[in-house]
């Protein structure tokens, strides 16, 4: 639904208000919405993030004579992005899903343009296969990313 009030919504206000007619280029709209909806749900993996960590590390720090700012930066950040990554790889994997929802507007994407081979040789099976390990491959690799980060970083549920 933001993507089509998005693309049609805007426009349509804009017409109505002013009386120029508003054109949006189908990917700067799927851009824009597909930001701003993710977006959303970044800020709030990253707020359920800072706010999971003790609040006895902030005191500690503040009690180290650190200000806020440097506190936050040192001691509370980096716990929490070991703590925020596994989510943010899931909304990133979401994020290229989703972006098959974007064809309804008109954008040539993954599965818009396996859609449009399948108009011209009536193959429908075989492409919609590759289509989905297509999007399996670059799921996979984007796991695969998110794993070697925490990894890297010392994730574990182990403490």
């Amino acid at each position: 639904m933001q993507i089509l009030l998005f693309y049609y919504g805007i426009p349509g206000l804009y017409s109505n208000v002013t009386g120029n007619p508003l054109q949006i280029d189908p990917i700067v709209a799927g851009i824009i919405v597909c930001s701003i909806n993710s977006g959303a749900y970044i800020a709030e993996i990253v707020r359920a993030g800072i706010q999971s960590i003790d609040k006895g590390q902030m005191e500690a720090a503040r009690s180290l004579g650190m200000n806020e700012k440097l506190a936050m930066r040192e001691i509370i950040l980096p716990q929490a992005f070991r703590r925020i990554i596994p989510p943010l790889g899931n909304e990133f994997i979401a994020l290229l899903k989703d972006s098959s929802l974007l064809a309804v507007i008109g954008v040539h994407e993954l599965l818009k343009n396996g859609q449009l081979y399948i108009s011209r040789t009536f193959a429908a099976f075989p492409v919609y296969i590759a289509v989905a390990l297509m999007y399996l491959i670059m799921t996979i690799a984007i796991s695969r990313l998110v794993a070697y980060s925490e990894r890297r970083l010392g994730v574990s549920d182990r403490s």
